[in-house]
């Protein structure tokens, strides 16, 4: 199916290949003797290369002339004398594919349809970028071409051969990018979360420390005793710990806490106890250990106690939240370094539940923001296996992306592994639309994708099913509206992947 699409398109690049000595070569006005300074047809007897120019059109054409309208029956083979010509899959996007045909490049200077070619329209637009002239032969002429020049019909299906596999490779590096550029954009928002409330709890720190610092400098107005200074100390700890516990109270018996406090505080005559009641609240602090404190230090030094309390209580909480957060980004920078396998060799030992986590945890954006809930059912037993872990995850990646894509707000999706005699089970499954029984037969080919124009090149399944098939596995679905589940096997051979 590769040839179908491609076969016709030159390939992206910026090398000067041995023999070529600049883009757009000036060749000789006689067309015969510049089409023997293209290399295929170089070592052709005369009387071939006159035949193939008398049946053959000469064109000229200017700078933004355009010589190939994407979408043209695909009917005609172009060689190029002089010039260079650009392709353009969307001649509205800037910075769409380009492919590059140049006269005196071997690689290029010979384009269009080939013989044996199955394409049928031509997939881009092409425009001259310098002054350009070509020979353009019909198809309708190759059989008759195949049976004059045969060994040139031979070079033709190797050029055409090996514009295939450079092009198939260039969409499948532009497929990862674009897989990549999704989960950036994901793993940016997710990272930015924690990144952000680390630096507002920092910020907001200095000012606690601040207010610390005052009161403490209030407190020491007031002389106390060291038993006095013992007490301050331990109400402190208690609290600090009180704080760091986890805790029960819903939102009610919070806000009624916070009442009785603040209703105590305020017959002592302390100012701003509403700002002081939720922290001493949420250190487990209730009017009966307000009042003990008063026993111990006086209720001269009580609001000045308090005041160093709230502010040594702010402190600890300010310094958990900058630690949650930072463990927070911790875990995603390891998550994207055991996903990707970094600094790893590529054949080694794989927990497939360790690679399945990761990769929920790196697509974990997308999937709320659909609302999607993930269901994960993992066999305790299931041995490691030798992979290519980074490949295995590019697997993972793609059946749950698509999977999401094809639910609606609220999804449920399930991950299941399941241990089987000689082989690991990974199931993927979703209650989305399902697959059209139109397409179920085409999903696993290159290029076919039912993603709107430029969400997708249909490469992702592609890639999938080369990736399993590397792994000596197999891969099978089975989809009706509401329930699509993908099934991969592995094999549990220490030499599968080998």
């Amino acid at each position: 199916m590769q040839d179908e699409k491609l076969e016709g398109v030159g390939v992206e690049s910026s090398e000067v290949y041995e023999g070529y000595t600049g883009t757009g070569v000036a060749s000789p006005p006689d067309a015969v003797a510049a089409l023997r300074r293209v290399s295929v047809f170089a070592d052709q007897p005369e009387e071939h290369l006159r035949w193939f120019v008398e049946n053959s059109e000469e064109l000229p054409f200017q700078p933004g002339d355009l010589l190939i309208r994407k979408g043209d029956p695909a009917d005609r083979m172009v060689v190029y004398l002089e010039g260079e010509v650009h392709g353009r899959r969307d001649e509205e996007m800037a910075d769409g594919f380009v492919y590059i045909a140049r006269a005196g490049d071997p690689t290029t200077e010979v384009t269009g349809k080939l013989p044996y070619s199955r394409m049928t329209t031509f997939p881009a637009f092409t425009r001259a970028v310098t002054p350009t002239r070509a020979l353009v032969f019909p198809e309708r002429l190759f059989p008759e071409m195949i049976r004059r020049m045969p060994a040139l019909a031979q070079r033709l299906v190797g050029i055409m051969s090996d514009r295939v596999r450079e092009a198939t490779k260039a969409d499948d590096q532009r497929d990862k990018l674009m897989a990549l550029g999704k989960l950036s954009a994901g793993l940016a928002h997710e990272l930015n979360n924690p990144a952000a409330a680390a630096r507002r709890a920092a910020d907001e720190l200095l000012g606690a420390l601040e207010e610390l610092r005052a009161a403490d400098l209030r407190l020491c107005r007031h002389h106390l005793s060291p038993d006095e200074r013992t007490a301050v100390a331990e109400f402190e700890r208690a609290a600090v710990r009180q704080t760091a516990a986890t805790q029960t109270m819903n939102s009610l018996e919070q806000s009624d806490r916070e009442d009785e406090v603040t209703a105590w505080l305020e017959g002592r005559g302390i100012k701003e106890s509403w700002k002081v009641a939720p922290i001493l609240v949420e250190a487990g602090v209730d009017p009966s250990a307000l009042q003990e404190m008063e026993k111990r230090v006086g209720h001269g030094a009580l609001a000045d106690v308090l005041a160093r309390v709230g502010a040594q209580l702010s402190v600890a909480r300010l310094a958990g939240d900058i630690k949650t957060s930072t463990g927070r980004i911790s875990e995603l920078v390891l998550a994207i370094k055991e996903y990707s396998y970094m600094d790893q060799a590529p054949l080694q030992e794989v927990a497939l539940r360790k690679g399945l986590d990761n990769t929920l945890l790196i697509l974990k954006h997308k999937l709320k923001q659909k609302n999607i809930t993930v269901v994960s059912d993992y066999a305790a037993d299931l041995p490691r296996i030798t992979a290519f872990g980074s490949e295995l995850n590019q697997v993972w990646t793609n059946l749950i992306d698509n999977a999401v894509d094809a639910m609606a707000e609220g999804g449920t999706l399930k991950v299941r592994t399941v241990r089987e005699p000689l082989n690991v089970l990974i199931e993927i499954r979703d209650n989305g639309a399902g697959i059209p029984e139109g397409v179920k037969a085409r999903i696993f080919e290159p290029f076919f994708t039912t993603k709107p124009m430029g969400e997708g090149t249909g490469l992702g399944l592609d890639a999938v099913l080369r990736v399993v098939r590397k792994h000596r596995g197999n891969i099978r679905f089975e989809s009706k509206p509401g329930d699509t589940c993908f099934q991969v096997r592995l094999p549990l051979a220490a030499d599968a992947a080998r």
